[in-house]
């Protein structure tokens, strides 16, 4: 049970012999085949599930709730992740053409898994039987993944990212400039200027992609690091509020209990605790 790297760059195998706990992350932009089971994911206030019939895509980096719903040691949770290299499908998408329109949708969707699809994911994913060969064909078979992506039914909202003007690209910029900013207060004029857009246009199109406004992106991005910082640094409290930009520590623990569903210790010390069954369950 776990994550197991594949020797394929960007590919990852995840297994999960039983349910698990909702698991708070910034997912970003990735392609997610699931073989076996179903998993769920939480975007503010959306689910989306999704099986062997489904297949989720990111094209934003987006923080969620992901949870595995279906599993079990007679059929464990299978899954494919592709992790999106942003220059090589810019390149592919540039050579297909622009999108036919400039819709803004969320940037995390599910889509049918067609065969065309599939076949291109299992060539990638058989090159880990023969590492030797995992350098001068995996380029290619990345490549006719992406391009399958790109020629389905969510492919327009990918091809917006090669498009510097679009209203994909822009709030991409916004979310960007986010992730290297979120200790800090920002006003939604500021980040607006940094995505070349409105201050009424960012926000609108903001929740649209990510179904969360600016300023509650940047509370999700801020609780979630303070967490790693507990959990993995074993920062006490006070001191990662304080690390990730929080001036009121009775505010960082109401908002912290508010998203995890517990306070940090409580909330570290169970995960810790799920780490360890994993570890213990694993062959």
């Amino acid at each position: 049970d776990g994550v197991h790297e594949t020797g394929i760059p960007r590919v990852k195998l995840f297994r999960f012999s039983t349910p698990t706990e909702p698991l708070h992350a910034l997912h970003e932009p990735a392609i997610c085949l699931v073989a076996q089971g179903k998993k769920r994911v939480l975007i503010g206030d959306k689910a989306l599930d999704y099986d062997s019939g489904r297949f989720l895509a990111a094209s934003v980096d987006v923080p969620v709730v992901g949870q595995v719903i279906e599993a079990s040691p007679d059929a464990p949770y299978l899954c494919f992740k592709l992790e999106i290299d942003r220059t090589m499908l810019a390149a592919l998408a540039m050579e297909m053409g622009p999108a036919a329109n400039d819709d803004v949708a969320p940037g995390v969707a599910l889509s049918p898994v067609t065969p065309e699809l599939l076949d291109s994911a299992l060539r990638l994913l058989r090159l880990a039987e023969t590492p030797r060969d995992i350098a001068m064909l995996a380029p290619m078979a990345e490549r006719e993944l992406l391009y399958r992506l790109l020629a389905g039914e969510y492919g327009s909202r990918l091809r917006q990212l090669a498009v510097a003007d679009s209203k994909i690209s822009q709030i991409n910029r916004a979310i960007n400039w986010i992730k290297v900013n979120f200790r800090e207060a920002f006003s939604i004029d500021a980040l607006a200027s940094e995505a070349r857009m409105s201050s009424s246009a960012l926000h609108l199109h903001f929740k649209q992609v990510t179904s969360l406004s600016p300023l509650q992106y940047q509370k999700q991005m801020r609780l979630q690091e303070a967490r790693r910082l507990i959990f993995a640094e074993a920062k006490d409290a006070a001191s990662a509020a304080h690390e990730v930009g929080y001036d009121s520590p009775s505010q960082f623990s109401r908002e912290y209990r508010r998203l995890f569903g517990a306070p940090p210790v409580q909330d570290v010390t169970r995960l810790r605790e799920s780490a360890l069954a994993i570890g213990a369950s694993a062959p």
